[in-house]
This record gives structure tokens, C-alpha cells and sequence, in this order.
């Protein structure tokens, strides 16, 4: 038997970070367990609905946000609240692969769009690494807006 995967990123903002990696991604908030929501309805507000209904205080309504799949191929993806600070490199980072069947000009100009994209987000270019055949196809280093580096790819 198989397991499966969920990634966590420890936030100060988990709601916040949350949305950016579903702009990044194009994933999703779940709704709250037992709620059915409409096709409209945004599920940040269901949850605040659910979390005041439930007796949590304001002070502790960020402290998680989720993200899924749509179509389900992609691990879930989970921001908890930390009081500490990023303070090192990841040790593990997310590869976004959006150019992945591109090469050369056309790979990385889709790359710079997409680079461009995010930090209207709020993310942050870091580096440009070009492509060097045959090891590198080129890539571009990036980080989510509380700092955790990520690849586009």
C-alpha cells in the first residue's frame, strides 16, 4: 500500500500564504467538513462562518488554511501558524514545472512571464539560471511572500 503526500509551510499568515500558492498553483480552498458549498460560494468565508459557529476565537481563525487539487493529481498543500521567523534556506522546495515542455528562448520566456505574474502576487524573484546543456533546461529561483524559495521550472 501506497502513501500519500501533504506539503506544510509553516506561515505567520497561513490565510495569506494560502492565497498566493492558490494563485500560484491553481488550487483550491477546501470547504469546512460537513458544509456543502455552492458553486459561488468562496470557501475562506465558509470557514470563518464555520470557525465563529464552532466557538474558536478570532485570535486563533488563521492559525490553518488548505489548499487541494482540483482534479486531485497534486498532495495537498497545508499552512500552520508559527511564531518564529524563516531564518536559513529550505532544505526542500517546491519545483513549479510551468515551461516544462519548452526549451531554450521559448522556456524561458515563458519562465520570466510567469515570474512576472507572481511577484504581482507578492512572491519575489531570486535568480536566473541559465539553461546549460545537458544538464540544466534554465530556471528561475523564487520565493512565496513570507520567503520560502521555490523553482520555476
Amino acid at each position: 500500500m501506497s502513501s500519500t503526500i501533504q506539503v506544510t509551510f509553516d506561515a505567520h499568515d497561513p490565510r495569506s500564504l494560502s492565497q498566493f500558492w492558490k494563485e500560484v498553483l491553481g488550487y483550491v480552498h477546501p470547504g469546512p467538513p460537513g458544509v456543502e458549498l455552492a458553486a459561488d460560494e468562496d470557501p475562506l468565508e465558509a470557514w470563518e462562518t464555520f470557525l465563529e459557529r464552532s466557538g474558536v476565537p478570532e485570535e486563533k481563525r488563521n492559525d490553518v488554511s488548505a489548499l487541494e487539487d482540483p482534479d486531485g493529481r497534486g498532495p495537498r498543500l497545508f499552512f500552520q501558524k508559527v511564531p518564529e521567523d524563516k531564518v536559513a534556506k529550505n532544505r526542500l522546495h517546491l519545483d513549479v514545472r510551468t515551461a516544462s515542455d519548452l526549451r531554450d528562448d521559448a522556456r524561458m520566456e515563458a519562465l520570466e512571464n510567469e515570474s512576472a505574474r507572481l511577484v504581482a502576487l507578492g512572491g519575489s524573484r531570486l535568480v536566473r539560471h541559465e539553461p546549460e546543456a545537458p544538464v540544466s533546461l534554465g530556471f528561475l529561483v523564487m520565493a512565496d511572500p513570507e520567503g520560502n524559495e521555490f523553482c520555476l521550472d
